[in-house]
């Protein structure tokens, strides 16, 4: 209540051996524009049972999409890549933002502390009992970017031959008590 919201640009990127395959908005120009391709919007569709999807073909026949389950305090993301190209791709990465700025007391002015601690990527507000934290299996990096404000865990895929489908599961958790690092989240911190 009164806590604001955050956004989770999920993939906000996708990368592979190729390049910068897929781009959510438009300030790096991804491989298919750079070939004079221009990707069109895709909206989400929510399902009967509440949850969030979003599938995307691209101009190779290469795959993407994500289910998103939310609750009041977590969301669960499943994010996968099914290679209809003709060759292998390799090195296969998302970035996945959580962004902050609309979320009550995460903004830059009055951010908190930023742990980053992998497969950890965690936000607290300026009182330091509130928290945003976010993991991804496969996970690639954790990192942040304070100007924008975010967070990211940023997961990644093992090589995806022609025909075969590849994913990694994510989580979004809101955490309201004492510092997450004296619990078992985070052991090393």
């Amino acid at each position: 209540e009164g806590g604001g919201y955050v956004v989770v640009d999920v993939p906000e990127a996708i990368w592979s051996h190729l390049g910068l395959n897929y781009l959510a908005h438009q300030h790096v120009p991804t491989i298919w524009e750079k070939a004079g391709q221009r990707l069109e919007p895709v909206e989400w569709s929510r399902r009967a049972d509440g949850s969030l999807t979003m599938t995307r073909t691209l101009p190779d026949g290469v795959a993407f999409g994500v289910r998103v389950k939310s609750d009041v305090r977590h969301a669960e993301f499943q994010w996968w890549v099914r290679n209809g190209g003709t060759q292998a791709l390799r090195q296969l990465s998302a970035q996945v933002c959580v962004m902050l700025g609309q979320a009550a007391g995460f903004t830059n002015t009055a951010a908190g502390r930023r742990l980053l601690e992998a497969p950890f990527a965690a936000a607290s507000d300026a009182s330091g009992r509130r928290w945003v934290i976010t993991a991804w299996d496969g996970l690639n990096r954790v990192w942040q970017n304070p100007p924008v404000p975010c967070i990211h865990a940023d997961p990644r895929l093992t090589d995806c031959p022609p025909g075969e489908t590849r994913e990694a599961r994510g989580w979004v958790w809101f955490y309201e008590g004492e510092d997450p690092t004296t619990s078992h989240l985070f052991p090393g911190v």
